[in-house]
């Protein structure tokens, strides 16, 4: 009974623990989703960047497994690049082995007033408000499974039955490491495993060299997940979580050999035995990260060869549900999906044109005709499905969602004949004559590209959740962008009457972009006025009244 007892305890100690991470992802994703999403793309220019993106994200939302996904996703649009991805999520799992070192300095004291505190502010009207609180609650209720880790385990010490088994675990390194992997993956947490061997550790029955090997066991089942998340997914995603869990496999073996001798190094050091699990852990991503960061690029390589493309399928609806007509709303929630989709493509459109700009090479043009061929059919095929939607008649609010949907895809469309047949040819004729931007005129266009590509992001945010504070946000950026073209175009004005040559040579193209580049935000921020208009905070006019 009383070991009944026992396990009931650390199973619901455990328990905590993945509910308090689950709580700490979802209310920072809820307060920073979105700014969160953009630091990590747009903090992927260099190695080092890469790294401390990664590093910060994970740092934040608790979760490698998120960050992995989240970075796989953007190699899929072309926003970051495959080498680059790959040392983001070094960075990510040097960032669980410093959150599991900072857990076990001791703080979990302050676990009733972080919940008190994330209680306070989850009561708060404010959506980021309410998302830092529940980050906080997470916070809190991790610091207090600690403690119950703590006192579930206390007993253990006089197990007869734990001190066999670890005896076995002892005696059999390897099936130690997978033991430990499994369950790594069976609870999608590295951090989670590595606490609870941090609790086992505190009672003494574990030796320093079962220690690491649990350990590293940890390390490699949390690589799995991802890996499993991603399956179904395309060819690119797939390269970037299988290259990380090759990566950790390869430090695993090379590091089991040595398990016992690093243990014996960790004694004469007088590593503290209570808390050698979070030191290894971190120590172990360290090393590993400055020793796979330098074939990062080759490991890319690699992984071309290993997935190969993914073969060509029909570029037809993937959500268009035929047999869900008959219900409005998952009908509605159909023709959504697909619309994100082609906010989808229109990204990456605009990631391609941006980096031809960034970086004068034509290729990524190449893609830019396919890409606005099947946004032009998809967009049809939206507004298809949803003239039959309305045949049978749509109640008001079903009628006003299917209207904002069928505008946003039209919006969609006219964005992407703006690209491919204003900035694509634009940025081609720039490249093909060899024409060089001022460095302030260069600036300006690169700064209003990234800006669109952003606000292209939070329009897509818009469409689902129909927040009216983004909505808002979006509609003060249009004054921004406005703003933006008007200084851009006057300060070119006045390097052609400064008689720059470089100035003089583009200066066509120049405000060529800059006009298109806001014509694309135009289309972009109409997805806010429905949102707006029912709010009473849109008015039909700019005019001043006559006085």
């Amino acid at each position: 009974m009383e070991s009944t007892i026992v396990m009931i305890n650390l199973f619901g100690a455990v328990g905590l623990l993945l509910f308090g991470l689950a709580q700490v992802k979802d209310g920072v994703s809820r307060a920073f989703g979105a700014r969160l999403r953009t630091g990590l793309a747009k903090g992927t220019r260099s190695g080092a960047r890469s790294f401390a993106s990664g590093f910060v994200a994970t740092i934040a939302l608790q979760s490698s497994t998120a960050t992995a996904l989240m970075i796989a996703s953007f190699v899929e649009r072309d926003l970051v690049l495959p080498s680059m991805a790959q040392i983001v999520l070094l960075g990510a799992n040097v960032g669980t082995a410093v959150t599991a070192w900072i857990v076990a300095t001791g703080i979990e004291w302050l676990s009733p007033l972080i919940i008190l505190v994330g209680i306070i502010l989850y009561r708060r009207t404010s959506t980021s408000q309410q998302g830092a609180g529940t980050a906080l609650i997470g916070i809190g209720l991790m610091l207090l499974s600690l403690q119950l880790l703590s006192l579930a385990t206390a007993p253990m010490r006089q197990s007869a039955a734990l001190g066999a088994f670890i005896g076995l675990l002892d005696g059999a390194l390897p099936v130690a490491l997978i033991f430990s992997a499994v369950l790594a993956f069976v609870s999608s947490s590295s951090l989670a495993v590595v606490v609870l061997i941090l609790s086992l550790a505190s009672t003494g029955i574990l030796s320093p060299a079962l220690t690491v090997v649990l350990v590293l066991g940890a390390n490699l089942g949390g690589a799995v997940p991802p890996v499993m998340a991603t399956l179904s997914g395309p060819a690119t995603v797939r390269r970037v979580t299988l290259g990380n869990l090759i990566v950790r496999a390869i430090g695993c073996l090379i590091m089991l050999p040595l398990a016992g001798y690093i243990g014996d190094w960790t004694q004469g050091l007088h590593f503290s035995p209570a808390k050698l699990p979070v030191d290894v852990h971190l120590l172990f991503n360290i090393a590993l990260a400055i020793c796979a960061w330098p074939f990062s690029r080759l490991l890319s390589r690699t992984m071309l060869r290993v997935v190969p493309n993914d073969p060509q399928t029909d570029d037809g609806p993937k959500f268009l549900d035929q047999q869900a007509l008959q219900t409005p709303v998952v009908a509605l929630a159909s023709a959504t999906r697909e619309v994100l989709a082609v906010g989808d493509l229109i990204e990456r459109m605009l990631i391609r044109t941006e980096n031809a700009f960034n970086n004068n090479d034509l290729s990524p043009l190449k893609e830019i005709p396919v890409l606005e061929k099947r946004v032009d059919r998809l967009q049809q095929e939206v507004k298809i499905y949803l003239s039959k939607l309305g045949r049978d008649g749509l109640d008001d609010e079903n009628g006003r969602r299917s209207i904002v949907i069928i505008d946003y895809a039209i919006n969609l469309e006219h964005i992407g004949d703006i690209i491919e047949k204003g900035l694509a040819e634009q940025v081609a004729k720039k490249i093909d004559k060899g024409l060089t931007f001022s460095d302030d005129g260069y600036r300006e266009l690169k700064s209003l590209f990234s800006l669109t590509v952003d606000n292209l992001r939070v329009a897509q945010t818009i469409l689902v959740t129909r927040d009216f504070n983004l909505a808002r946000q979006l509609m003060e950026v249009k004054v921004d962008v406005r703003r933006l073209e008007k200084q851009s175009s006057e300060r070119h004005l006045e390097r052609l009457r400064d008689g720059r040559v470089d100035s003089l040579q583009t200066s066509s193209l120049h405000l060529d972009m800059l006009r298109d580049l806001k014509r694309i935000n135009a289309h972009i921020v109409s997805v806010a006025h429905p949102i707006l208009d029912e709010s009473g905070q849109l008015i039909e006019s700019r005019l001043r009244k006559a006085q």
